[in-house]
């Protein structure tokens, strides 16, 4: 099976080719977004972080700048930083250029270009180029095998582990058998199921990392004197059917299909190796979604019961309802109805066939009912304090 795509210098695939404008300070989102405004074609992100942070989320901070603009879904990046904050727009810029020397970057310093009006006009001037050059660009046949699939659940219900997040395992499993890559994340959804990942794990190694990291998770909310089941399940999980932390768990898992767990990697971490990866993140729907855009994955399937808009800048999201309920009330924000499996009309292997399907299509370049939506959400998880 192939998807029509665009191959990169280095040998990489991208699915979107995006100008992406990157602020490394929340004092330089207002100028990002006026670039972008600015320039049909260009994508930006907002956010509240770079400065002000320990080094633990300054680095981590910086990785999910780094991470986006690295990805292969962006041709090129303007980075626009503010002249004085701790993660230095320079410096991310720099790093992008390092690990994709075929990338156009460029760096805007709100001070140093003498204020909003005058860092606006030159970054859209850079941002500019880039739309044009990359609009010469061709999509070319590229086998699935080179597909990174995110997988996510957010609005979930008591139908979600019946039927979307089966379903959505299913199409990981058959991405997988095709020799693609999937991503697990959302650690504390994991909680009470982390037998059932370790278990798959290729070796004692992995399996172990798999127990740290979930442990560890809840290890840091009982030390700061809270219990997490207080946050997770949301009031709309329980009013949707959901009764325990462990109960979501349980059907959240299924999105990672059937096949052997290969590695566990940190928030945000590029993604190397094929097969199935957990990586740990929360389970905050848009920290997650930027954290797997940041490990290099190009498109991400988001099952929901309870109905979500969300949307990344850079990464095609497709939405898939776990009743048809729902997807009739949202067909606004939803891309596909899983709900067929409870009504009896499909079995899980034709919806998970369907879905893989449409991520083929999206590959291809069918816009997601986010991406038509204009969506461009972004956080980026906060380890510490902020000072």
């Amino acid at each position: 099976m192939e998807f029509m795509g665009y191959r990169r210098p280095d040998g990489s695939v991208g699915i979107r080719n995006h100008v992406l404008v990157i602020p490394t300070v929340v004092c330089a989102n207002q100028v990002a977004r006026g670039i972008s405004q600015n320039v049909k074609g260009t994508v930006w992100v907002e956010h509240q972080h770079g400065c002000s942070q320990l080094a633990p989320d300054a680095a981590q901070t910086a990785r999910v700048f780094i991470g986006h603009g690295t990805n292969p879904n962006v041709f090129g990046v303007v980075v626009v930083g503010l002249g004085c904050e701790v993660v230095r727009a320079q410096d991310v810029a720099a790093e992008i250029k390092k690990q994709c020397p075929y990338k156009p970057v460029h760096c805007v310093i709100i001070q140093d270009a003498g204020g909003s009006y005058k860092a606006i006009t030159e970054g859209a001037i850079e941002a500019h180029k880039m739309v044009e050059q990359a609009s010469l660009l061709s999509r070319e046949p590229i086998d699935i095998s080179e597909l990174i699939l995110g997988t996510e659940c957010g609005g979930s219900d008591a139908c979600s582990g019946l039927s979307a997040n089966p379903a959505l395992g299913e199409a990981s499993d058959l991405l997988i058998d095709a020799g693609g890559t999937s991503i697990l994340s959302e650690t504390p959804e994991l909680i009470g199921a982390e037998h059932i990942i370790a278990r798959r794990a290729i070796n004692e190694d992995v399996a172990n990392r798999c127990y740290a990291t979930i442990k560890a998770f809840e290890d840091s909310a009982n030390a700061i004197g809270v219990d997490m089941r207080g946050g997770n399940p949301t009031p709309g999980n329980i009013e949707g059917g959901l009764s325990s932390i462990e109960e979501k768990s349980l059907g959240c898992v299924y999105k990672g299909g059937t096949r052997p767990l290969v590695d566990v990697i940190g928030y945000a971490e590029k993604i190397t190796k094929k097969g199935l990866i957990y990586m740990d993140t929360p389970g905050n729907d848009i920290e997650q979604l930027t954290g797997m855009a940041a490990g290099g994955c190009h498109i991400c399937v988001f099952t929901t019961g309870r109905g979500t808009p969300t949307g990344s800048a850079i990464v095609p999201t497709i939405k898939v309802a776990s009743n048809t309920a729902m997807y009739n009330k949202m067909k606004d924000n939803i891309d596909i109805n899983a709900g067929t499996i409870v009504d009896g009309e499909e079995t899980i292997q034709q919806v998970g066939r369907r879905i893989l399907e449409e991520m083929v299509r999206v590959a291809s370049g069918k816009l997601t009912k986010a991406e038509i939506l204009g969506h461009n959400d972004f956080g980026i998880q906060r380890i510490g304090p902020t000072l």
